[in-house]
């Protein structure tokens, strides 16, 4: 673990972390062109997401907000993780749509009446994972460039 604590703050300052590939980046402005507001929602700490909130990281253009631990109430699995992204945005959940990777996601946007997106390209869980406990994914993507049209049309 130390030698966590010692690299992370490394990887974050030399920029490793948290690269987004150019093609995900333009998933990103073509929901941006279609009039989406977009909002990262994790349970990593502020200065886990500061890099990705400067204005010179790609991310810091695109996203209209960034609610992290330090910010937030509440943590995914819990569905109120929503509820300020949710009021901030001024929509209703049946309005929203939430990609995310992992179980934690699915149990916390299915909770908030979230449309869902699990994306499969980490590897990190499989249909079969979010089938067996019981979370009802409106689409599965097995990259983030297969959630556009979902995205798009909701």
């Amino acid at each position: 673990m130390r030698r966590f604590d010692k690299m992370l703050p490394e990887a974050i300052q030399s920029g490793r972390m948290d690269m987004v590939a150019d093609k995900n980046l333009k998933v990103l402005d073509q929901l941006k062109a279609a009039g989406k507001k977009l909002a990262v929602v994790t349970s990593r700490s502020y200065i886990e997401v500061k890099p990705m909130i400067s204005l010179d990281h790609p991310l810091g253009t695109r996203i209209d907000a960034f609610y992290h631990r330090d910010n937030s109430e509440h943590l995914k699995p819990d569905p109120r993780v929503f509820n300020k992204p949710l009021y901030e945005f001024d929509i209703t959940p049946q309005e929203a749509v939430y990609v995310g990777d992992s179980l934690k996601d699915g149990f916390a946007a299915k909770g908030a009446g979230l449309a869902f997106v699990a994306v499969l390209e980490s590897g990190l869980v499989n249909k079969q994972a979010f089938a067996n406990v019981n979370i009802a994914v409106d689409h599965y993507a097995d990259n983030f460039e297969d959630c556009l049209n979902f995205i798009l049309q909701h």
